[in-house]
């Protein structure tokens, strides 16, 4: 009885040490944001837009507790990307400097997608961005994010409401940004506003609406607070 006893004993700490600290968890099989002790953010296994939010929402999560896990950036990683690259994700969002997307999700090097424009707008070229990443490289999940504060939002909201004009080139993007503000009450309002006017620009796009169609791409929205934490739109 006691040879058994200690049988298991040894067993189990064989066990926990082949483990490790995090254990490894198929992301396929759990849909609930899973917490730092369970699980390592390279041994996530994505195999569709469901599994790419969660990824995403767990990266978030360690980043707003400042619990972030380093990423692999080494040579040898660095030299596996070099003839291929398999994001689990585009993220369109703001240029500006405070939204660092790679960061906010604790992502590594051929994670996201990136496509950063202000006032996370999309014009043609960003469409042609946007396709390419789902078609040929099969990317799953398409986030669009707007966030705080944000100042081309803001340039837009002052010239709808305040009479404010803009020149140049801006003008281009706030008038875009335009018809997020009119049945909008306040900035933060017009933001989200704009992130659901974005998504619908993006969902008339031939190539794009017909991955949604066929279950292969998932669209959701997004809001970045400046404190760190993203608050996901799954009602677009």
């Amino acid at each position: 009885m006691k040879k058994t006893t200690i049988a298991l004993f040894l067993s189990g700490i064989l066990t926990i040490v082949g483990l490790g600290t995090f254990s490894m968890v198929n992301a396929s099989n759990n849909n609930d944001v899973a917490t730092q002790e369970e699980i390592t953010l390279d041994d996530m296994v994505i195999n569709d837009g469901d599994d790419a939010l969660n990824r995403l929402k767990l990266g978030n999560k360690l980043y707003v507790n400042d619990t972030s896990q380093s990423m692999d950036i080494s040579s040898s990683k660095r030299a596996s990307l070099q003839n291929k690259q398999n994001p689990f994700a585009v993220v369109v969002s703001c240029s500006d400097s405070r939204v660092v997307t790679s960061n906010i999700f604790n992502t590594g090097l051929g994670d996201i997608f990136d496509i950063k424009l202000a006032g996370n707008v999309v014009d043609d070229l960003a469409l042609g961005s946007i396709e390419y990443a789902v078609e040929h490289l099969n990317t799953p999940l398409l986030v669009v994010m707007g966030h705080e504060n944000c100042g081309a939002v803001t340039a837009a909201y002052n010239s709808v409401k305040n009479g404010e004009k803009v020149s140049g080139n801006i003008k281009e993007i706030v008038e875009e940004i335009e018809p997020a503000v009119k049945n909008a009450s306040s900035i933060d309002e017009a933001s989200h506003n704009n992130v659901y006017d974005v998504i619908q620009q993006i969902e008339k796009d031939s190539a794009i609406k017909k991955l949604v169609d066929e279950g292969k791409l998932k669209i959701v929205g997004a809001y970045y607070d400046l404190d760190g934490e993203v608050q996901f739109l799954d009602n677009v």
